[in-house]
Parts: structure tokens; sequence; C-alpha cells
């Protein structure tokens, strides 16, 4: 398919609207923090389930719930209050190389964030006030290492610095961030959506390369920085409100 260069806003506008809907969730990651309706354990378990989503969808899926399910259905709570005991029975989670090891920090560490740093949000808030979304997750790696932690584990938490794209973060972040009346995106945190860059995989990057609004081949940094100074053209106020008309693209069409 060829779209004319005056077209694609439109095109992206119409997908938009097709993948933008309630029986988008079913399917996809974001279905695990849409189990919860009190503020703390929607941004755990969506941060959690952020944290795995690479792989086959439905293993994502599976392997998140089980995550919430040992937590009792109450992530927060159990953040907060779980014994060594009920924390050590996460030693035998396994998703792909995130592994137990990197779980139980992965607990520590938000237990650290909530009970010193006002929560997720409080960390991710700070950082957006130092610059837009490289310098809120930079900011966020800081403090989610800056207690005693295994060196393999940081390789779960991405460094934009290090040129990563950061993808999972940046789904992370349009989640919790980005606010309309679809019911798909929570839009829990005060952060402005214009902060937010894409979310850049395979599946986003390679529609976006064949619409002719990403040069860069690799998927990096820099590519998440050039595609989302593009979107911000189409939109400034909400610009990775595309990411569902990239990804759906992708993903379910083929494109």
């Amino acid at each position: 398919m060829i779209i004319p260069a005056e077209g694609i806003v439109d095109f992206l506008n119409l997908k938009y609207d097709q993948y933008n809907r309630l029986d988008f969730i079913e399917t996809d990651p974001i279905s695990v923090p849409h189990q919860f309706s009190q503020k703390e354990d929607i941004e755990i378990a969506g941060f959690l389930a952020a944290t795995i989503a690479w792989g086959q969808r439905k293993t994502i899926i599976n392997n998140s719930n089980k995550l919430v399910q040992w937590m009792d259905y109450s992530p927060h709570n159990f953040v907060m209050n779980a014994s060594k005991k009920e924390i050590e029975k996460f030693k035998d989670f396994k998703h792909r190389t995130f592994n137990g090891t990197d779980c139980i920090y992965f607990l520590r560490s938000l237990k650290n964030i909530y009970k010193n740093h006002d929560g997720l949000e409080g960390v991710f808030n700070t950082g957006f006030q130092k610059g837009g979304s490289k310098e809120a997750i930079t900011f966020f790696r800081e403090i989610f290492f800056e207690i005693d932690h295994p060196s393999r584990t940081l390789k779960h938490i991405s460094n934009p610095e290090d040129n990563s794209a950061a993808k999972r973060i940046n789904m992370y972040l349009r989640w919790m961030i980005r606010k309309d009346k679809r019911g798909v995106d929570f839009g829990l945190w005060k952060t402005s959506p214009s902060l937010l860059c894409c979310p850049l995989d395979v599946h986003s990057g390679n529609v976006a390369r064949k619409l002719g609004i990403l040069k860069r081949t690799q998927n990096d940094w820099k590519a998440v920085k050039e595609l989302t100074d593009i979107l911000l053209e189409f939109d400034p106020k909400d610009p990775v409100k595309y990411d569902f008309a990239l990804f759906g693209l992708g993903a379910f069409e083929k494109f």
C-alpha cells in the first residue's frame, strides 16, 4: 500500500480510531493492570507487565497474570507488606531472560520507591521536571537501582543514555499518562502527554519506515526521537496516540 504524503496523517488517524478501543485490551498486556481499580495496584501491575512485554503476547499476559496472582491480587499491599518467605516464592518465576533473581529485586526496589520516593508517579514526575521522556527514564533508572542490586538485573531497565529505544518503559508511560475517553490508557498521572515518546518496536518501526515518517534504520533512541518529532507535528498535544495505529498496522495487518 502506498500512502501519499498528504494522506499519512488522515490514514494514521483512521487506524488510531480503529485500534484505540476497549476490545484492544483483551489481547494486550495492558489487560493485566486493567484488572485493578486502585491507583497503586494499576501502577505496579502495569509496570511488571510492561517489564516482561517481549515475546509472544499470550505468554506475556499469562506470566504477568501469574505475578499478580502470586501477589494475591493486591500488588501494592504485597510490595509493602510481604514477608521474606512470601517474596521467596518468586525465585521460581521466569519469563525469557527475566528470572526469579530479577523479580525479587524488582519487588524490593518497588517497596523502596513507594516507601521513600512517593511511588512510581513521584519518581517519573521528578524525572520529567528535568526535561522529557529521556530524562524521566534515566532518572527513574537511577532511583530504581539505588539500593543494592544484582548486576544481571540492570539489563531489564533500559537506558536511553546508552541509545536504547526503551520501548517497554515508553509503553508503560503511555499507559499511565495518556487520557482519553476510549478507556484503554489509564491517564492516572498528571504529566502532559505531549512529553511522551512513541514506543518503538519491530512493528511500529517497520510501519513508520514504510510510511516514510522514519528514516533511521535502527530501533534505538535516536529513532524514537526522530519518529516522535514527526508525530508531534501530527498532534502536538498527544503524539503517542499514533502508537495504536503503527503497532496495529504492523502486528495485526502485517502492513
